[in-house]
């Protein structure tokens, strides 16, 4: 069981967003964790929201960033995994809300040797604008405030809800990469060094997560689902500018047919003393 978790918070430019997620991050059930909130570049107001948090926050939250170059979601994780102290990452984007199990359950699904995905639920965008607006803590609810969400056509499913603790299923699909993605994935630290995190390679949207996961299974790691345990409440949002997408789906095709490469070219490792 790992001791430290170090949850990696991905933003840009979203901060109504990121202050919804670090609301439902500081309601955990579980205290020893840490939170990195790795910017992609974001505005003054970004930093603003991480600091009020972090001033009044009884949980260690840091900020690391860099400059506007467009998409570098890789580079930025590469850099908070680089000062995180956890033994144990839990990737999460910064437009996700999570319950207050989320870190326990995480930290009672994690295995030597395994990977582990969760899922999620996305809101419309009339309610992502709702609960933003009003601040709803969608966190603090009950699953019959969800039902009846689901039931106005707010969200689109209801089934991650479900919890299965001791379900065999979680180790049917060892080497599966599809639909593991990181703004809900679990990794150990050691396995992330070992395939040197995430190719800053894969520049612009598309794919760096699913990089990671093939170069993970290639190199040994196994997939363990967190469906049915660890879901997310994923808010709508435009989708990114999706420019290079065919170059990083081709670099992608390339990975999986090649087990041989492993470590990511251009990765963590440039970051850590």
């Amino acid at each position: 069981m790992p001791g430290l978790i170090s949850v990696i918070v991905t933003t840009y430019n979203w901060p109504e967003a990121l202050t919804a997620c670090l609301h439902s991050l500081l309601t955990q059930q579980d205290g020893n964790y840490e939170i990195i909130v790795a910017d992609d570049g974001s505005s003054e107001t970004t930093g603003q929201v991480i600091t009020r948090f972090s001033n009044a926050s009884p949980i260690r939250i840091r900020h690391v960033c860099h400059e506007d170059l467009g998409f570098r979601a890789g580079t930025i994780r590469n850099k908070a995994v680089a000062i995180s102290h956890g033994d144990y990452l839990v990737f999460l984007d910064g437009d996700c809300v999570v319950f207050p199990h989320f870190v326990k359950r995480h930290r009672c699904l994690a295995e030597a040797g395994y990977f582990v995905p969760g899922n999620r639920m996305l809101l419309t965008e009339a309610y992502t604008r709702e609960v933003l607006q009003q601040e709803i803590p969608l966190h603090r609810h009950s699953i019959g405030f969800f039902i009846k969400q689901r039931l106005n056509g707010n969200i689109n499913r209801l089934s991650p809800l479900l919890y299965l603790p001791f379900a065999n299923f979680r180790y049917q699909h060892p080497d599966r990469w599809q639909k593991a993605m990181t703004c809900n994935l679990a990794v150990w630290k050691q396995d992330f060094f070992g395939i040197n995190g995430f190719d800053e390679l894969f520049e612009g949207w598309g794919f760096e997560d699913s990089d990671l996961v093939i170069r993970l299974i290639h190199a040994g790691s196994k997939r363990k689902e967190g469906r049915f345990a660890i879901p997310v409440l994923h808010l709508w949002h435009r989708q990114n500018d999706r420019s290079q997408h065919d170059s990083n789906y081709q670099r992608l095709m390339e990975r999986i047919s090649d087990q041989s490469v492993i470590r990511s070219q251009q990765g963590v490792d440039q970051y850590l003393l």
